[in-house]
């Protein structure tokens, strides 16, 4: 284009050559922005593969796959912390009357056997039972009214140190005792 203007003051080029040269001049300025504005946000879109979680834990409940593009807001996963891991105990109603939120309790592991013993503390108890809260809840609408015994979860906090020794993961079986002989 630069060269164009200087010939044609020159008077050795048209006036529609130049016309031309400043077109091509102003559509390879446009594709060449365009081509900033398209490496710019490959650079944003690399750096958004990588997802940092807010806390150390073992990922739980995966929704999304490698590779998947998701959506702002959209929930990817579920994250245990590591060093505030608890165990759920499901107790029969009946066993539940001395069991009180405080108490020490004592667990074991089938992945670790009866060797390495974890302690903790009864943190609480679930607003319902287990089967209140399942996805599909027993309808007992025949007239056979047999009472079944309800499993109620007791959350047990465990010592972030043992569980720095010997970790667990989510779905393991536990063998728990709670000492009841603590009424306070």
């Amino acid at each position: 284009f630069k060269r164009r203007k200087a010939l044609r003051a020159a008077d050795s080029a048209s006036e529609e050559e130049v016309a031309n040269a400043k077109e091509d001049f102003d559509a390879a300025n446009s594709a060449f922005e365009a081509a900033k504005l398209a490496v710019d946000q490959a650079k944003l879109d690399f750096e958004r593969t990588t997802v940092r979680a807010p806390i150390d834990g073992i990922v739980a409940r995966r929704q999304v796959q490698l590779g998947q593009r998701v959506a702002i807001g959209a929930p990817l996963m579920a994250i245990t912390p590591k060093d505030q891991m608890h165990v759920d105990a499901n107790f029969k109603e009946v066993q539940l009357e001395k069991i009180k939120v405080g108490q020490p309790v004592e667990i074991t592991s089938d992945k670790y056997g009866k060797n390495v013993v974890y302690h903790g503390k009864v943190a609480g108890f679930s607003g319902g039972t287990g089967s209140a809260f399942a996805v599909i809840p027993a309808q007992n609408a025949t007239g056979n009214w047999i009472k079944v015994v309800q499993r109620v979860p007791v959350r047990i906090e465990l010592l972030a140190e043992e569980l720095e020794q010997h970790p667990l993961q989510i779905g393991l079986s536990m063998h728990v005792d709670i000492n009841v002989s603590q009424q306070n």
